[in-house]
């Protein structure tokens, strides 16, 4: 049920036409109170699709009614016309469900200058309007998915309360966000601004920190509405646990997921000066082509993790640096240490422990190989 597990959701997915499969591709998830509290955050990309300038404006004043989001298109560089579809999408889903469109967000994924076709999302979003379901999470995850082999679904319960969330993506995979798009739901009682600083926290270690590819989308959103359906109101700390959880959860989702991956690589950087300092350093191992390639190639080449490190502004001492594999310490204090061949690289999972030396802080980062399926995939893609 994902998204709609939360009481007080219903959602619905459809076939609009965009896609030429005739697979489903526009999903429309709807708030039915008695609250509609939100909270989203976007790409930090500064070159923006259409539907992120047009839901920044939506988002502004804490409310969210709801979400809108069509695969097959991202609606990104289309021009004047472009937004305008946006922004008849959003009336359209207004005047089918009794709400403003200024309480509804809009998102899209797929390739960027392609204008989508206003006539089919329009007809799309009555279809989706007229199956609106309390079991109809499954059908808006499915209908959100680009090059997703599986749709990314997950829910966590509080103590009478529960979270629910939903989100797609494959490639394009950096902060911030992670090409992503995410709709969480609640029936606890959370302010907007409660949501913020909760939503902020949990994206923060998770989706952030996703860095499968280095290549940030323009069309990244994430969404988080709360019905109160419950009548609870949890601690905000215990949200936010929770909350975290959701987004960790599906930001491994993504990363399983990963466009050819073979290998999902958490990198983790421990006893930094900073915290920044300990993320600057993961991800600049995750971002090392090098490095991911060795990684696809079952090759546990440490000299190419210290080469990496040695790009950043990180405090450490460069001849003072230990690095393990998979559990093996194939580098300590700069120098080979144990035999890199007792590194088992076969297994998906891979573990990448790198020890500054410099402080207390720590950080992990999750990153993918370097593999022939993803130069494939994305070498035709739109084709």
């Amino acid at each position: 049920m994902s998204i709609t597990a939360p009481a007080g959701f219903v959602a619905a997915g459809v076939a609009a036409g965009l896609k030429s499969t005739g697979a489903k591709d526009l999903a429309l998830v709807v708030n039915q109170g008695p609250t509609y509290d939100s909270a989203t955050v976007f790409t930090a990309n500064r070159c923006k699709a259409n539907p992120v300038l047009w839901s920044q404006e939506v988002v502004k004043d804490g409310v969210v009614r709801a979400v809108v989001l069509n695969s097959g298109g991202a609606n990104c560089y289309t021009g004047a016309e472009g937004f305008q579809t946006t922004h008849a999408v959003a009336e359209k889903v207004a005047e089918q469900v009794g709400i403003g469109a200024i309480d509804v967000v809009v998102c899209s994924t797929g390739l960027i200058g392609l204008a989508n076709s206003r006539e089919d999302l329009l007809a799309g979003v009555e279809a989706a309007a007229a199956g609106l379901s309390a079991d109809g999470g499954a059908d808006a995850a499915a209908a959100i998915m680009t090059t997703d082999t599986v749709s990314k679904q997950v829910v966590v319960e509080g103590a009478g309360w529960k979270i629910g969330g939903m989100a797609k993506g494959a490639g394009m995979l950096a902060p911030q966000l992670a090409t992503m798009l995410v709709v969480i739901t609640t029936d606890a009682v959370v302010p907007a601004a409660d949501l913020d600083t909760a939503l902020r926290a949990a994206t923060r270690v998770s989706f952030d920190r996703l860095d499968s590819d280095g290549c940030m989308s323009t069309n990244d959103t994430v969404t988080l509405m709360a019905s109160g359906a419950s009548q609870i109101t949890p601690p905000l700390a215990d949200f936010t646990q929770a909350l975290t959880q959701v987004c960790t959860e599906l930001a491994m989702q993504l990363l399983k997921d990963a466009e050819g991956a073979d290998h999902e690589i958490a990198i983790t950087v421990l006893n930094a000066a900073s915290e920044d300092d300990a993320v600057e350093v993961g991800r600049s191992v995750a971002r090392s082509n090098l490095f991911k390639a060795a990684v696809f190639g079952k090759d546990p080449n440490w000299g190419r993790v210290l080469a990496s490190v040695g790009t950043t502004q990180a405090a450490f001492d460069p001849a003072d640096l230990d690095v393990a594999m998979n559990g093996i310490w194939v580098c300590r204090a700069s120098t080979p240490d144990q035999d890199p061949s007792l590194v088992d690289l076969s297994a998906r999972e891979v573990t990448v422990t790198i020890d500054l030396k410099a402080g207390a802080e720590r950080a992990t980062v999750w990153t993918n190989d370097l593999t022939h399926a993803y130069v494939h995939e994305n070498s035709a893609y739109s084709s």
